[in-house]
């Protein structure tokens, strides 16, 4: 049964037009599905930055942004592309940590860098260590059937940094001025 409230909802929703759709469904979306395809292949899809950058390009198309505006986000995501592959060159993430950071530094523009490189440090720091505290000891026999898990307990293998990336931008673009104007309608 479909209440009043429940139409409300919709129409909100549908009142937001592309640029708050991409906020609330594409970001998340692909968020959520660079994470777990870290977590479980330790790759992430260039598919998945593509589509996050074409998804800024709706964006700036259809949102409340002005040209330096774009040129600003266009930048933050230069500036973080230019570090994470000198990082990535160094041998010290993967190339899809890379793209999938500069791919959201274009979507939070320099509004919400430092915040989100600093929350993506912290919870690469504490997923870093928590794998690292997994790994001292052997997996249980349910969990050692999986063969993700088995490569991930794996100490030669990385870590997925795609898990925290994602988690910060999460948490950080709520906060930054271009989701407050593009939700704002």
């Amino acid at each position: 049964m479909v209440g009043p409230e429940m139409v409300g909802a919709g129409s909100a929703i549908a009142g937001l037009g592309t640029a708050g759709f991409g906020l609330l469904v594409l970001f998340p979306f692909l968020m959520a599905y660079a994470a777990a395809s870290d977590l479980l292949t330790m790759l992430i899809p260039n598919r998945v930055s593509l589509a996050l950058v074409a998804g800024f390009a709706v964006l700036a198309a259809t949102g409340p942004m002005s040209w330096s505006e774009i040129g600003f986000h266009l930048g933050a995501g230069a500036i973080v592309l230019a570090a994470t592959f000198t990082l990535f060159a160094f041998g010290v993430i993967g190339g899809g940590d890379a793209k999938l950071a500069a791919a959201t530094a274009l979507w939070l523009g320099f509004d919400g860098l430092s915040d989100y490189l600093l929350t993506a440090s912290i919870f690469g720091g504490a997923l870093t260590l928590a794998l690292l505290a997994a790994r001292a000891y052997p997996l249980p026999r349910r969990i050692a059937r999986l063969p993700f898990a088995l490569h991930l307990h794996d100490a030669k293998t990385g870590i997925p940094y795609g898990i925290a990336l994602a988690g910060a931008a999460l948490i950080v673009l709520p906060e930054t001025e271009v989701w407050t104007r593009a939700l704002a309608g």
